[in-house]
């Protein structure tokens, strides 16, 4: 068994502060028992749109923000899960949306880049942000549980879930600043737990508290059950205990994954 975190704040503009966010949270989730700490989308640096300033704000992956982070990684002895604006060049307009994944030690463990971007419900996130590339879904492992990740807009697409569950995730880490609108909690916890299901994982979800984001941060088990939700909270965390063993025995009542007749290719965009 290991025990999942899922961290719920408002992120803004002032990365110091957001990083002393992710300190505190991270402290108040490992002194609970958790091993694994997931945050929201773009922990590092929110602001009202998604413009220039994020490609302004954007740092390397060893850069400031992201050395602070393996600090409390290390200091806590916990895996760190969270979301930063990647910088990709000094000349770039754009930046790399990216999830990261720190070990205990502070070292990088895996990598996701949000693949499909937010150019809906009146947002065009593609003016700023540049696609993850198209790869094998990287994972990391926690005894015998293995993670993998994505990233909010990316849960509209089952195919992308499918590719870490075939990668063999047993938890799937999702980060999001779901941004909040007319049926927008709806679609998040009803989307969460048709991933779960389909896909027979555990969901993990950390979503940006308002004003930011719909908060209801939550980890779902592989039979679709939320184990364990936040509501609005502003600044808060929730745990549940995940195992391979669960998933497993839902596989054997269910064996969906195994019984389907296809499967996931690339779809080339033109």
């Amino acid at each position: 068994m290991v025990q999942v975190a899922v961290a719920q704040f408002a992120p803004g503009q002032d990365k110091a502060r957001n990083q002393r966010s992710v300190a505190e949270l991270t402290a108040r989730a490992a002194s609970a028992g958790a091993r694994v700490v997931l945050f929201p989308e773009y922990t590092m640096f929110t602001a009202p749109r998604t413009d220039h300033r994020y490609v302004e704000a954007a740092e390397a992956l060893d850069g400031p923000f992201l050395s602070e982070v393996a600090d409390t990684a290390r200091r806590e002895g916990v895996h760190l899960v969270l979301g930063v604006n990647e910088f990709e060049g000094a000349d770039a307009t754009h930046f790399t949306n990216t999830l990261v994944a720190l070990s205990p030690k502070g070292e990088r463990v895996a990598l996701y880049r949000k693949i499909h971007l937010y150019d809906a419900f009146g947002v065009k996130e593609s003016d700023v942000v540049a696609p993850g590339p198209i790869e094998e879904p990287q994972t990391f492992v926690i005894d015998d549980v293995v993670f993998g990740m994505q990233t909010c807009y990316d849960l509209r697409f089952p195919e992308v879930t499918r590719r870490i569950a075939d990668a063999g995730a047993h938890v799937v880490l999702l980060a999001a600043q779901w941004v909040p609108g007319p049926l927008k909690e709806d679609h998040w916890r009803t989307l969460a737990r048709a991933r779960a299901i389909e896909n027979t994982v555990y969901v993990a979800a950390s979503g940006q508290a308002t004003p930011t984001g719909a908060g209801n941060s939550m980890v779902i088990d592989p039979m679709g059950t939320a184990l364990t939700s936040l509501g609005e909270q502003t600044f808060e965390i929730a745990l549940a205990q995940v195992s391979a063993d669960r998933v497993v025995e839902v596989r054997d009542t269910n064996p969906a994954l195994a019984m389907r007749r296809f499967s996931v290719t690339v779809r080339e965009q033109g």
